[in-house]
């Protein structure tokens, strides 16, 4: 029987397990942190042998095929010595495109993702199609591969994801933005990154789309170098002969071949230039998808946004609190800080990817009035902000971080978590921090 060995036991772990042990496979998974108590008992269901807190070389470098989580990177050891002995090691998602004839929505870029995912997701849901969400959010693919029985699928791709993937193809591939980002696990070398976005677009033929933002200065350039065969749909504010989905008097308009769709800008749910972006991506997917324009504008006009993304907390004492814990990197700190119109006290730190703080500097003169730098180690944000901004705190937690913010922040400010570093140095993800963060202000 042909061996598969999972390595992570986290919610793609665990749900290749199942869509392997499902399709008749001697599966094995190993962790080296300890499994959450949930994903134990989805693997003991099935009847999986599992391990945790170790990888035991001798069951894992046997397998025919390792599923790998991408949190793990291919620098780890275990992975160089498969590699070394050409085990073919492939991410969930590449696996459970092997067991699925439903349709494939694809989003990946450097900001946006989740809430272009969660928008297309709204939208295609209430038109009635029968549709899964997976990949960064909701259940993992091979696990609604395995146990339920969709149409199409709308999954949100990191790069790490991508990084796996050979054969699998994206039927409509949506690809945002790009700027730096886990530049540690790329070498530090940008190109590899931005080649392991367009991945994305790999196996497309010229009966699949792709929708990309087409002023991003890295996909115009990366779009002359290469050949890509799906049928284009950019989209950006200003049109050109090509876009297809632009503003124009105040108008979100979508014209593609099938149809011309239009709303007002100013009735999106989403406000902000990068929401107007990832509605009109949304947009774009949902027309090639022959969604009901009706259907489309009400979806555009309800939809809720996403937790830990510029999400709204509370007033205290005048001052507003936003938690935008989401914002990993730099870039995404750029979007928030954009989208505030009012003088802001800004919370930023954590694990830092080899961050370059320049992209921001200009917005931190015209709108931050003292920063707070929250993390294990600030050196390289202190290093290069001291110069910059006259009142910089630091802080160890989050409780001091919201009541140093609490005595500094003015009547009519804004405190804006948007800290451009992953979270691992104080936090379990960045989830946890936005969690504590709200608590936090809510208790003030």
């Amino acid at each position: 029987m042909n061996r598969i060995v999972i390595l992570g036991g986290g919610e793609s772990g665990a749900g290749a397990a199942v869509l392997a042990k499902l399709k008749g496979f001697d599966v094995f998974l190993s962790d080296l942190s300890e499994i959450k108590p949930n994903y134990k008992n989805l693997l003991n269901e099935y009847g999986i042998e599992w391990e945790e807190k170790q990888h035991t070389e001798e069951k894992i470098l046997n397998a025919a095929e390792i599923i790998k989580s991408p949190g793990i990177p291919d620098k780890a050891p275990l992975i160089k010595k498969l590699h070394a002995q050409g085990t073919p090691v492939i991410s969930e998602i590449e696996f459970a495109g092997r067991y699925t004839n439903a349709k494939m929505i694809c989003i990946t870029g450097s900001n946006g993702k989740t809430t272009t995912t969660m928008l297309t997701y709204h939208i295609l849901k209430n038109s009635g199609l029968r549709v899964g969400l997976a990949g960064n959010v909701g259940n993992s693919l091979a696990l609604q591969v395995a146990t339920e029985n969709f149409e199409y699928y709308v999954v949100e791709l990191s790069s790490f994801q991508l990084d796996g993937m050979t054969e699998f193809k994206a039927d409509i591939a949506v690809l945002l933005n790009i700027t730096p980002d886990h530049l540690d696990r790329y070498d530090y070398n940008f190109q590899n990154y931005v080649d392991s976005k367009f991945r994305i677009t790999q196996n497309q033929t010229k009966d699949d789309t792709f929708i990309f933002w087409e002023n991003d200065p890295v996909i115009k350039a990366e779009l002359a170098k290469r050949n890509i065969q799906s049928t284009m749909y950019p989209f950006a504010i200003e049109r050109n002969e090509k876009t297809k989905a632009f503003i124009e008097n105040d108008e979100l308009i979508i014209n593609t071949l099938k149809t011309i769709f239009t709303m007002p800008q100013t009735e999106l749910a989403i406000q902000g230039l990068h929401n107007t972006y990832n509605s009109m991506a949304a947009g774009l997917t949902a027309t090639v998808l022959n969604v009901k324009k009706e259907s489309i504008r009400a979806s555009l006009m309800d939809f809720q946004g996403v937790e830990h993304r510029l999400e709204y907390v509370a007033t205290v004492r005048n001052v507003r609190y936003i938690n935008d814990s989401k914002a990993t990197n730099v870039n995404s700190c750029w979007y928030a800080l954009q989208s505030i119109k009012t003088p802001t006290v800004l919370i930023l730190g954590g694990t830092d990817k080899g961050n370059d703080y320049s992209e921001i500097e200009e917005l931190v003169n015209e709108k931050v009035t003292s920063l707070i730098f929250m993390g294990v180690d600030n050196t390289a944000l202190m290093a290069f902000f001291k110069d910059k901004v006259a009142n910089i705190v630091e802080v160890k937690s989050m409780e001091d971080a919201v009541a140093e913010a609490y005595k500094i922040a003015k009547s009519g400010e804004t405190v804006l978590l948007s800290p451009c570093c992953a979270s691992f140095d104080l936090f379990k993800n960045y989830e946890d921090r936005g969690r504590q963060f709200k608590t936090c202000v809510r208790n003030l």
